[in-house]
This record gives C-alpha cells, structure tokens and sequence, in this order.
C-alpha cells in the first residue's frame, strides 16, 4: 500500500455509502408521502372538507399535465394545451370527489380515465374536427370492414386504396390529415349496448359507482375480448405501433425511433390501426346483433 494515499482507497466506498444513503432517503420519503396521502384520503372521505379536497387536487396535479400532453400529441395546432389542462382539473376534480379508496382500484388509474373522458368530451362539444374528415374517415373504415369480411385478413394499403378509387399516396395523406384531426381513438368512451347506458373506456374499464346490471357487465366483458381479438389481427407493425403507444406509453416520436421511420409515418400507421379496429369491432356488434 506504499505510496497510495489512505484516502483514495476509502472514498470510493464512503461514495456507495452515501449513494445507498440517499436511496435509502428516497424510499423512506416515497413511503412517508404515500402514507400521508391515505391518511388525506381518509380524513377528506369523513369530512368532506373542501380545503383537503383542494390538496388532493395539488397532490395529483401532475396526472393532469400529463394526460394533457400526450393527448395533445395528436391534435391540430390551434388547440391549446393551457385549455387541455383546464378541462383536464374538471375531470380530476370529479375523480377526486367519486374516488373510494377502499375500492381496490389505484386512484392515479381511475384518475387517468376520467381526466382523459372529460378532455374528450369537452373537445367534441366544440366539433373541431371538419366534416370532410369525418366523412373520409367514415369510408375508409367502412371499406375496411368490406375488405376484411371478404378476404379473412387485414387488407393491405394497395388493397385499401383500390377500393376507395385513390392512390395509395391520397390514402397516406387522409390517414395523415384523420390522425391530425383526432383524439387517442382507444381512450374514447363507449356506451356498451345493452347496458343501462353506462360508458365504459375501451383499454381500461373501470366500474363506475353504479353498478351496471349483469347483462350489462357481460356487455363490457365482450367488448374487451372483441378488443383484445381486433388488436391481434393487426398487422405486425400496427400492433406493435398500439401496444408500445397504449400499453407502454411511449410517444409517437419515440415509437418512431423504435421503428426506424418518421414521428408522421407513425401517426398514419396509429391512424390505420385505430380505422382497422374501429371497423372490427363494428362488425363484430353486427353480427353479434343477429
């Protein structure tokens, strides 16, 4: 050891002491907060008081601007974020005041769901998206849906394009100008037929404070396992483009560095996806109505 100075053979370890240190601060204070937050929870569920509701708003905040950015990912420039949010809090604010912790549902998922519907909800109050891509998607899904029943598969984009009498390139450029102009389709609220109108979010489902009948909650279980049938007849890359935005969260652009291609070309291939399920499921209610 001649020549090596002590302190150089100590600091390194009293570095990892004081790494673990911290990280053991870190999960003590995750802990702690957590801790805290039940305990909010359960004060505000017994006394109603406004200014532990008002907390709880604070508390969860971040969920708000986060569901907020990604679902402004995919829509027209002219729509601001600062009103996403604002109608995001509306949305919070409603979870926060329904929410029963002794349900066993984690609140940031319940949270999440809301937030999301009532964003949804107030943008199609203000009917953005033009009539013209409206009608366009319409015939696009529609002629989906006459391709796959004919052909037992998921038709190609030449397929697709030949039905419609387009080029492939207009075809790319609808699903371009469709996805622009709409919402996360997946996040959208559906009202489950034969139920006593409840709405349920076609990824997660979450059981409302009144309860659907029976038959309504058999309703919701066939329409998740339509869902679940349609994302697995996807073609391999919009499946994978569903999953990695749905599932593991990941933006357009990242999924778009996954893939090797552009932040737009995903956006199309999400765009056709969301035609092909939508077409899918459609059918599956039809001849589920027979």
């Amino acid at each position: 050891m001649a020549g090596v100075p002590i302190r150089s053979c100590f600091s390194p370890c009293k570095a990892l002491d004081t790494e673990e240190f911290a990280g053991k601060r870190r999960i003590l204070s995750d802990v702690t907060r957590a801790d805290e937050t039940q305990e909010l929870w359960l004060e505000y569920r017994r006394t109603g008081d406004q200014k532990l509701r008002d907390r709880l708003i604070l508390t969860y905040a971040p969920l708000v601007k986060y569901v907020a950015g990604r679902l402004g990912s995919g829509l027209p420039a002219h729509v601001d974020e600062g009103d996403l949010v604002s109608y995001g809090l509306l949305g919070l604010i409603g979870a926060i005041e329904r929410y029963d912790p002794a349900r066993d549902v984690k609140f940031e998922t319940y949270a999440m769901s809301r937030i999301k519907g009532q964003i949804i909800d107030e943008l199609r109050s203000m009917d953005w998206v033009p009539r013209s891509v409206r009608a366009r998607a319409r015939h696009i899904e529609r002629a989906i849906a006459e391709l796959e029943a004919r052909l037992g598969r998921a038709p190609t984009d030449e397929e697709i394009a030949k039905k419609l009498g387009i080029t492939e390139e207009e075809l790319e450029e609808s699903l371009s100008e469709i996805g622009r102009s709409s919402i996360a389709a997946l996040d959208e609220l559906w009202t489950v037929s034969g139920s006593t109108g409840d709405q349920v979010a076609l990824i997660d489902t979450i059981e409302d404070e009144s309860a659907p009948d029976p038959q309504g909650n058999l309703s919701v279980t066939e329409q998740k396992e339509a869902l679940a049938d349609a994302i697995a007849r996807l073609p391999e890359r919009e499946k994978l483009v569903v999953t990695l935005y749905y599932y593991e969260e990941l933006t357009l652009r990242e999924i778009g560095e996954v893939l090797g291609v552009t932040e737009s070309r995903v956006s199309q291939l999400h765009t056709k996806a969301i035609l092909r399920l939508k077409a899918h499921l459609a059918s599956a209610g039809a001849a589920a109505a027979l």
